[in-house]
C-alpha cells in the first residue's frame, strides 16, 4: 500500500521533523591502546576533552580510583538541571575544574565551576532559526563538545560550527557547515587534528550529498571538502593509490556505482564519530546510508555510501576505503565509531581498527591498509545476511552473503518484507562502544531488534523529505528484550558475555582502569559491571532515561563519574516528542512503547563520587 509521507528517517537525522509529527504521520596476546594513536586528550586532571575520550575512540579512561571492588559505594555528589528537554546525547567535559555541558537543541553550553559546586561561569545559547526542528530526524540531540588548544568547540543543529573561549565562553569565530533549508543540519560532535577541526553533516533523509570539512582552528576558515559520492576530485580519491581491499579503486568509482545522476542526491552522510592516528597521520569515519531508503529507484552499489574512509587530514585525500552494505536495502548507515586498538592477530602485532555496524557486522580491519580481517555478527538474531565473504580470492570478497527472504527490493514496492533482522534502527546505533587493554575486550551497547519495511516510490525535492520506505519495530521472534551490553572479542570475532537489557542500550559505554564498565539504560538506571566478568555492581535510577555517555574524570583527587540523563533519540523519540500512533518515529513509537512506564522527560546531569 502507498505512502502519502515518508516515516521519521532511519538515524543519521535526529528528528525533530519527528517532534513536529511530519515523519511520523507516515510511519593471541599483547593488546594496548594504539602506539600511534593520538594522546588521549585529557588535562591534568584527567578529564576527557574529546566525546570519545580519546582520538582513537576507545572510551577507556586510566583512572582507578573506582574499582569492581568498591564502586557498590557510590553516591550522587551532585546533580545540575540543562534546563532543556529532549534527548540528551553525548556528555560534559572536563578540563582542568571547569565542566562544560551542552544540551539538545537550541544547543545551549554551561562552564560550570568544579570549584564551587558547579557555579555557573558562563552560558552560551546559540539564537538558531527554529525552522531548523523541521529538518532535525531522531530528536533533537547534539553528541557533545570537543576541547583543543583553549577553546571549546560547538557544531550546532543549524550547521554553525562555533569556536567558543573556554574562559570566558566569547566566541571566536562561527562558520555555516551547509544550508538547513535543503535540510543540511547537524548532531554531531566534530575531531580537532593538529590545526585543523573536522566536522562532518547530516541530511541523507533530504537527498543531502555529504561530506567531511576541515576548518582552520584558529580562524574557520575553510580548507578542504570531500564529499562522499560524485566525481573523484569531489571526494578527494585517487584512482590509483586510493584502495579497496588493498587494490586501486579506478576512475569514477563512484559514479559507475549510480544510475545517472542520482549521485547528486545521494546521501552518505557524515554524522557520526571520527578517529585519527598521529603515526600514520590517517583520520577515520564513517558514512551513512544512500537516498533515497527505496532501493529500486536507485540501482548499483551506490558508492561510497555506508563506507569506511580513510583520509590524510592535512590534505582530505583518501587513503583507503571499504563498502559495508553496497546498495543498501534497510538504511543500514555506517557512521558508528572506529576504534583503533594495537593487538596480536596471527602471531604479530597489527594496527587495527575495529568498526560494529548498524547492519549487525563487527569488522576488524587493518588501519594502515584497510585489509578485512575479521567480520562476524555481534548479534545472533542478525539474518538480512549470512555471512560476510572473507575469501580474498573471491570475486566477491569483503562483500555481505545475502538472503533473498529478507530483501525489501526483491520483494518489491508497496509490498512489506517482515522478519529483517536488525531493524533500520541498527544492531548498533551511534551509541559509542567502549574497549578495555587490561581486557581486550570491546563492550558494545546494542539494539536487539528487527522490522518490517515497506519501500515505496518518491519524487526529491530540496528541503523536502526524500525517504521513500515505511517500517514497524519488534523484538526478534521468542525474544522479551530489545538491548544488551555484549562484550566482544574483536581479533577471535566472538562474543565473551552478554547482559541482556529490556530496552536497547543508548548510551554510550565507559570502561576504567579499575577494572569497571559503566553505562546508562533507557529506563534511567547508571550500571556498573566487573569488565572482566558482566557481573553487575552498581545501579541507580536517575531522573529520566539516559541516552548520554558516561564519563569520569578526577578533581582534587578524587574520581567521579557523570552522566546526563533525558529521554530522546531515535528510540525515546516518542517520549521525547509526545507521539502515540505505533507507526510514528519510523516504528520506534510501537518498538519502544513500554518506555512510558519507566521513564519521563527530563534534562539532568548526575554525577557521582564514593564517598569521603
Amino acid at each position: 500500500m502507498r505512502r502519502a509521507l515518508p516515516p521519521c528517517p532511519g538515524l543519521g537525522l535526529g528528528l525533530g521533523l519527528l517532534g513536529l509529527g511530519l515523519f511520523g504521520l507516515a510511519a593471541l596476546a599483547g593488546a594496548t591502546l594504539p602506539a600511534g594513536a593520538q594522546e588521549p586528550a585529557q588535562d591534568a586532571t584527567g578529564g576527557p576533552m574529546l566525546q570519545t575520550v580519546d582520538a582513537a575512540n576507545t572510551r577507556y579512561s586510566p583512572l582507578d580510583g573506582i574499582t569492581a571492588e568498591n564502586v557498590a559505594r557510590l553516591q550522587v555528589a551532585w546533580t545540575f538541571s540543562t534546563g532543556v528537554l529532549r534527548g540528551h546525547e553525548g556528555a560534559p567535559l572536563v578540563v582542568g575544574a571547569v565542566m562544560y555541558v551542552h544540551t539538545p537543541f537550541p544547543n545551549i553550553v554551561y562552564a560550570l565551576d568544579l570549584d564551587h559546586d558547579g557555579r555557573i561561569l558562563w552560558k552560551y545559547e546559540p539564537k538558531q532559526d527554529a525552522s531548523v526542528v523541521a529538518m532535525l530526524c531522531c530528536d533533537t540531540v547534539n553528541r557533545g563538545l570537543a576541547y583543543a588548544d583553549g577553546a571549546i568547540l560547538l557544531h550546532q543543529a543549524d550547521t554553525t560550527l562555533v569556536s567558543l573561549d573556554a574562559a570566558t565562553g566569547r566566541v571566536n569565530w562561527a562558520v555555516r557547515n551547509g544550508d538547513p533549508a535543503r535540510g543540511e543540519t547537524n548532531t554531531a560532535t566534530v575531531l580537532p587534528v593538529k590545526d585543523k577541526i573536522l566536522v562532518g553533516l547530516s541530511g541523507g533523509e533530504f537527498g543531502v550529498r555529504c561530506h567531511l570539512t576541515a576548518y582552520d582552528a584558529k580562524t574557520g576558515r575553510r580548507l578542504w571538502r570531500a564529499y562522499s559520492m560524485g566525481t573523484d576530485a569531489d571526494m578527494r580519491v585517487d584512482p590509483e593509490t586510493t584502495t579497496v581491499l588493498g587494490r586501486p579503486i579506478g576512475r569514477d568509482s563512484s559514479l559507475a556505482s549510480w544510475e545517472g545522476d542520482q549521485w547528486k542526491t545521494g546521501g552518505g552522510c557524515t554524522w557520526g564519530w571520527y578517529a585519527y592516528d598521529a603515526a600514520l597521520n590517517l583520520m577515520y569515519y564513517g558514512t551513512g546510508n544512500p537516498s533515497t531508503w527505496n532501493p529500486g529507484q536507485r540501482p548499483g552499489d551506490n558508492r561510497w555510501a555506508q563506507s569506511i574512509v580513510a583520509r590524510d587530514p592535512d590534505t582530505g585525500r583518501a587513503r583507503w576505503l571499504y563498502q559495508m552494505t553496497p546498495h543498501d536495502q534497510w538504511d543500514y548507515d555506517g557512521v558508528n565509531e572506529m576504534i583503533l586498538t594495537d593487538q596480536a592477530m596471527d602471531g604479530r602485532m597489527r594496527t587495527l581498527l575495529t568498526h560494529f555496524d548498524r547492519n549487525g557486522f563487527a569488522y576488524t580491519l587493518d588501519r594502515a591498509t584497510g585489509e578485512l580481517l575479521v567480520a562476524e555478527k555481534f548479534d545472533p538474531a542478525v539474518n538480512w545476511a549470512t555471512h560476510i565473504d572473507l575469501d580474498r580470492a573471491s570475486k566477491t570478497y569483503g562483500r555481505p552473503v545475502l538472503d533473498p527472504r529478507y530483501a525489501p527490493e526483491r520483494t518489491g514496492e508497496d509490498e512489506t518484507t517482515p522478519g529483517i533482522c536488525p531493524g533500520a534502527i541498527g544492531a548498533k546505533n551511534q551509541q559509542p562502544a567502549a574497549y578495555s587493554p587490561r581486557t581486550r575486550l570491546f563492550y558494545v551497547p546494542t539494539n536487539h531488534i528487527c522490522m518490517t519495511y515497506e519501500p515505496f516510490r518518491v519524487t526529491y525535492t530540496p528541503g523536502l523529505p526524500y525517504v521513500g520506505a515505511t517500517l514497524s519495530l519488534q523484538p526478534p521472534p521468542g525474544d522479551g528484550h530489545t538491548g544488551s551490553l555484549t562484550a566482544w572479542d574483536g581479533v577471535r570475532g566472538r562474543i565473551a558475555w552478554s547482559i541482556p537489557e529490556p530496552f536497547s542500550v543508548w548510551s554510550g559505554v565507559l570502561a576504567t582502569a579499575g577494572d569497571v564498565v559503566f553505562y546508562g539504560t533507557l529506563e534511567g538506571h547508571l550500571k556498573a559491571v566487573d569488565a572482566r566478568t558482566g557481573r553487575e555492581r552498581y545501579r541507580f535510577k536517575t531522573p529520566s532515561g539516559i541516552v548520554g555517555n558516561v564519563t569520569t574524570y578526577t578533581h582534587r583527587g578524587r574520581q567521579y563519574v557523570a552522566v546526563l540523563s533525558g529521554i530522546g533519540g531515535w528510540a525515546g523519540i516518542g517520549l521525547a516528542a509526545g507521539l502515540t500512533d505505533p507507526n510514528d518515529g519510523a516504528g520506534a513509537v510501537g518498538g519502544y512503547a513500554a518506555l512510558a512506564n519507566y521513564t519521563a522527560l527530563g534534562g539532568q546531569l548526575t554525577v557521582f563520587a564514593l564517598p569521603d
